[in-house]
């Protein structure tokens, strides 16, 4: 799934960023409320996790902007600000949730779970499904023909990333954008590493396999042939 965090705090926000693709998640970063506002209303994310006082554009502005304009993202705000008062008005502004600094990662953490888990009235996907393997994006479990697959979470973020493209051919390059995060070649065969060893966990013992390799262009998932 894919998070915006917006934050100003360079050390606060690599913290955060490091934590959320620990656990399984694609992030982008926006430093300002400029850009946190440019990106919230030209991509689409799964959540959104905002501070409240930024340079530029200020988290609570960000907020009625995007809900004016439809955006219904869910958005965890973040402030020192900590009074009753405070979090009434971030509420009030079209947050989902407030958190006070300092905070705990795992606080954090289980609170960006609980709202990708309400949605936004049942609008959000939560689960994937191609022919007999799904996805539940929310418990982050996978499983084919009932069989739970154990995977690691850059596993899981690339199993992800083609089953929401199933059917389509994803390349190397969009493989190292949105699941490695590098926006250049490092020249390794970390792809085909991870491939090989995704194909070992979903296809192994299956009679049609669903991970196919495109030569020289690049990888699908896509239901078997019949």
């Amino acid at each position: 799934m894919r998070i915006l965090v917006v934050e100003d705090d360079m050390e606060a926000a690599a913290y955060m960023a490091k934590g959320l693709k620990e656990s399984g998640y694609t992030v982008d970063h926006a430093a300002d409320g400029k850009d946190g506002l440019f990106k919230a209303a030209s991509e689409n994310y799964d959540a959104i996790v905002m501070d409240r006082m930024l340079p530029g554009v200020d988290g609570l502005t960000i907020l009625r902007t995007l809900r004016s304009a439809g955006n219904m993202t869910p958005v965890l705000i973040l402030s020192a600000l900590g009074e009753v008062d405070d979090r009434v008005t971030g509420l009030k502004a079209g947050g989902d949730d407030y958190l006070t600094k300092p905070y705990a990662f795992s606080e954090l953490l289980a609170r960006l779970e609980a709202l990708l888990r309400r949605g936004q009235d049942g609008a959000a996907v939560t689960r994937l499904k191609v022919a007999d393997m799904e996805m539940d994006l929310i418990a982050r479990k996978v499983s084919r023909g009932g069989k739970v697959v154990e995977l690691q979470p850059k596993e899981f973020s690339l199993l992800e990333y083609l089953m929401r493209h199933a059917g389509h051919v994803v390349t190397r390059t969009m493989l190292l954008e949105n699941v490695w995060d590098y926006a250049f070649d490092p020249q390794t065969n970390v792809i085909d590493v991870h491939i090989s060893r995704l194909r070992q966990k979903i296809d192994k013992g299956f009679q049609k396999p669903l991970l196919h390799t495109v030569r020289g262009v690049g990888y699908t998932v896509r239901e078997p042939a019949e």
